[in-house]
């Protein structure tokens, strides 16, 4: 059996339909990879796609959706409540069923270079793609787009590790990496005011002395009428959905805001659920397709 990787591509747009439609299409037709699960937010203005396949159909998959992001994805026009670099903004290579980190690594070395020799957008390597210190997202992503591209003009630190230093007019750069399995889990509160829910994010998140392995946002959903506490736990080994939901749902009943529900992003290992599961911890349309394991069997059995 062929070892796979996983690709979760974030792409800077979540509202037009048309893009959104041009960059499914060009990862279904790319030969010798499986599309597992897509989704777009309009408040983010983000979507994010979920595919596998080996580690050479994957990148070229991945390369053919980063072409059409940088021809249709312009960020010097594009607002949304989520942080961002790029049109392609976050690449990551995650190894499956066996698949050694070093090939995993130096996929993701690979596809970086290849963003820049052909596309003239800058990469930044992060997670175990890491070639410098200081390589977390929530670093490079620091002042998104439009301060980035004016940093990496004076301060060499927040410079590409590959390409630029500029970077590229309308796609800007895009984050490379080779990670862990990561859940990408929001928790809505039914607030407008976004005070709780950014309160909520400094106390659980790693950087703030909460948690480990959690990574938080308290952002506003304008258009749900919602807040969100918006999280990607990047080790749920250590630190688990039912671990941060728990505690956002004691502290927003203590400040007499309810929970209004949770969400996922993309798909989430069977392990990951325990042990509330997907109805204790109140997510939104879910269904055992939304379990990885289940879909990359269903992807291996055609």
């Amino acid at each position: 059996m062929t070892p796979w990787v996983e690709c979760v591509p974030n792409f800077s747009e979540g509202r037009d339909a048309d893009v959104l439609a041009a960059l499914r299409e060009t990862i279904v037709r790319a030969p010798g990879v499986h599309l597992l699960d897509w989704s777009a937010d309009e408040d983010h203005n983000r979507s994010v796609f979920t595919f596998v396949g080996p580690p050479l159909e994957a990148s070229d998959a991945l390369f053919a959706a980063a072409r059409v992001a940088a021809e249709r994805i312009d960020l010097r026009s594009h607002q949304g409540q989520h942080p961002r670099i790029g049109a392609l903004d976050v690449a990551p290579f995650v190894p499956l069923e066996g698949l050694d980190w070093s090939v995993a690594i130096e996929t993701a070395h690979i596809f970086g270079r290849r963003l820049w020799q052909e596309l003239s957008i800058p990469a930044y390597f992060y997670a175990r793609a890491a070639t410098t210190p200081d390589r977390e997202l929530e670093n490079v992503r620091r002042g998104g787009f439009e301060g980035l591209r004016e940093a990496v003009l004076v301060d060499p630190s927040r410079r590409p590790d590959v390409g630029g230093p500029a970077l590229h007019p309308s796609a800007g750069a895009t984050a490379v990496g080779a990670r862990k399995f990561l859940v990408a889990f929001n928790v809505n509160l039914a607030t407008r005011d976004p005070t709780l829910a950014r309160r909520i994010a400094r106390t659980i998140r790693a950087s703030s002395g909460g948690y480990p392995a959690v990574k938080a946002l308290g952002l506003e959903l304008p258009h749900a009428g919602l807040t969100q506490v918006s999280m990607n736990l990047t080790d749920y080994e250590v630190t688990s959905p039912s671990t941060v939901f728990t505690r956002i749902e004691a502290e927003a009943k203590s400040a007499g805001v309810a929970v209004a529900g949770s969400e996922l992003i993309g798909l989430i290992p069977r392990a990951a659920l325990e042990p509330l599961g997907a109805e204790g911890m109140l997510i939104q349309d879910f269904s055992p397709d939304r379990i990885l394991e289940n879909r990359v069997r269903q992807a291996r059995a055609g």
